[in-house]
């Protein structure tokens, strides 16, 4: 039987995994739904071990989009990993490919409130009735499709599905050119299905070290197969490990390798109240000034790297691509979501993004004052990242970043309380694992001249900015 009869049955009916069936004359009336029906798939943004080919695979996928028609095939694509900065830098270049007169899909993950997030035209969402057209264009033609290996029948993993469904959608949409953001590695990812006209790789940390490996080097093998042969790279700073792995990976594939930092002779950077300050001194003696939108000193290298890619491509139109990416923005990118006082969510969870992180919130507010809402989950190095917010805030609030992934809010109170004992003037350390709760102490307890910093996870910055909107529209009913 194929999976199509398997998942849409004339009656709706639910089996031994609660695991909702539906009707081959159901249709989607709004995003909501489709996302509602996706989840009923196995999730493997969920999980934090379990690498198998089973469940991460490749073939799987292709077989599903060939059944499909290919909808990636017509578009060009710019493909992009790394461990952090992909997504800031997939909507520099999305950004970069509008003003050049494209017509431009953005696919990255994960989102900060609404899946909508995940799919968008330069970063503009698509209209309802363009999200729920595809999601039943989808549907349609999955009828038929079955897919079999040694051990079964295997259907699509939810991420599988959504990326389908992205490559449809921009396909449908009539996008001329579309970056797309790998969700987990590279080697296995789902999107790693498409022929992009260029890959560019972000630099490299211990991430999601159960599922991808416990070095550097391995995790930047996983990354590294996103090189396709004879397709132009481009890569940001990185370390010795990763450099090798990408440079050999690059001449084993006869693709053309372009380092950032041999093109650039200097980077300065600042944060200021008005967005991010960049100087750029190319090694041709060239220069670039921005003032970004999206603040953080991170951004001044994810803008140059989206800058050298473009211009590599032929895609370079002097000031207006310039002016494109100082309008570039993705929620949770250090993004002020109040003034009054100032609130910011930031989705920082690794070391290296923490500590840019921490020194972009001091140039604007200091050491003095301020509180930082904190999550993160299980599989992040919690005694480094502790280290860097510890010297930082008069005040930290421990909470849990939502429930899609595990996290112990209880032990990382524990585990601050114990570092912070040497200190000579510690901070205040609470636990409150409601986010909304921890929103409130904090306003509570901040003076308006300081400011709130939400940080350690998307999940819990999605679950900050809900509780804001929820406090606003109760204070204006």
């Amino acid at each position: 039987m194929s999976l199509y009869v398997n998942l849409f049955r004339k009656e709706c009916i639910i089996d031994q995994r609660n695991r909702l069936y539906y009707s081959t004359r159901m249709r989607f009336n709004d995003f909501d739904h489709f996302c509602s029906y996706m989840e009923s798939f196995t999730n493997l943004e969920r999980r934090n071990s379990g690498y198998t080919v089973r469940l991460y695979r490749l073939d799987r996928m292709r077989a599903l989009l060939h059944h499909i028609g290919n909808p990636q095939d017509e578009f060009k694509s710019i493909h992009i990993a790394g461990s952090k900065g992909k997504g800031s830098t997939a909507s520099f270049l999305a950004k970069g490919l509008e003003a050049a007169g494209f017509k431009t899909g953005l696919y990255t993950s994960p989102h900060l409130c609404d899946y909508r997030e995940r799919f968008t035209l330069s970063g503009t969402w698509f209209t309802e009735d363009q999200l729920v057209g595809a999601a039943n264009e989808l549907v349609t033609r999955l009828e038929g499709f079955s897919f079999a290996d040694e051990w079964g029948t295997a259907e699509p993993t939810a991420f599988e599905l959504y990326t389908a469904f992205a490559f449809l959608l921009f396909s449908l949409a009539g996008c001329d050119w579309a970056v797309i953001e790998t969700g987990l590695g590279g080697r296995l990812d789902a999107t790693n299905t498409i022929m992009p006209v260029a890959s560019v790789i972000t630099p490299i940390e211990l991430e999601h070290t159960a599922i991808l490996g416990h070095t550097i080097t391995l995790i930047a093998s996983e990354k590294a197969k996103i090189i396709k042969p004879g397709i132009p790279v481009f890569i940001s700073r990185q370390c010795d490990e990763a450099r090798s792995v990408f440079i050999q990976e690059a001449q084993s594939q006869h693709a053309v390798l372009t380092d950032l930092t041999i093109e650039v002779e200097s980077l300065a950077h600042r944060t200021t109240a008005e967005g991010e300050q960049v100087h750029v001194t190319w090694k041709d003696g060239s220069e670039t000034r921005l003032l970004l939108s999206m603040r953080g000193e991170v951004q001044a290298e994810n803008s140059s790297l989206a800058l050298l890619v473009l211009k590599r491509l032929g895609l370079y139109v002097p000031q207006v691509t310039e002016l494109a990416l100082q309008e570039a923005r993705l929620p949770g990118r250090m993004e002020f979501i109040c003034l009054d006082p100032p609130i910011v969510i930031d989705g920082a969870h690794t070391v290296e993004s923490l500590r840019h992180l921490m020194s972009s919130f001091m140039q604007l507010y200091g050491k003095k004052g301020n509180t930082v809402i904190y999550g993160a989950l299980e599989d992040k190095d919690h005694v480094h990242m502790t280290h860097l917010l510890l010297p930082v805030f008069d005040r930290i609030i421990v909470s849990k970043p939502g429930t899609f992934k595990k996290s112990d809010p209880d032990s990382l109170y524990t585990l601050l309380q114990e570092e912070s004992k040497e200190m000579v003037d510690p901070p205040v350390i609470i636990l409150e694992k409601d986010p909304q709760k921890a929103l409130r102490m904090a306003l509570e307890q901040t003076e308006k001249a300081n400011a709130i910093l939400c940080t350690g996870s998307f999940y819990l910055g999605g679950e900050i900015v809900r509780a804001y909107r929820a406090m606003q529209e109760a204070a204006c009913p």
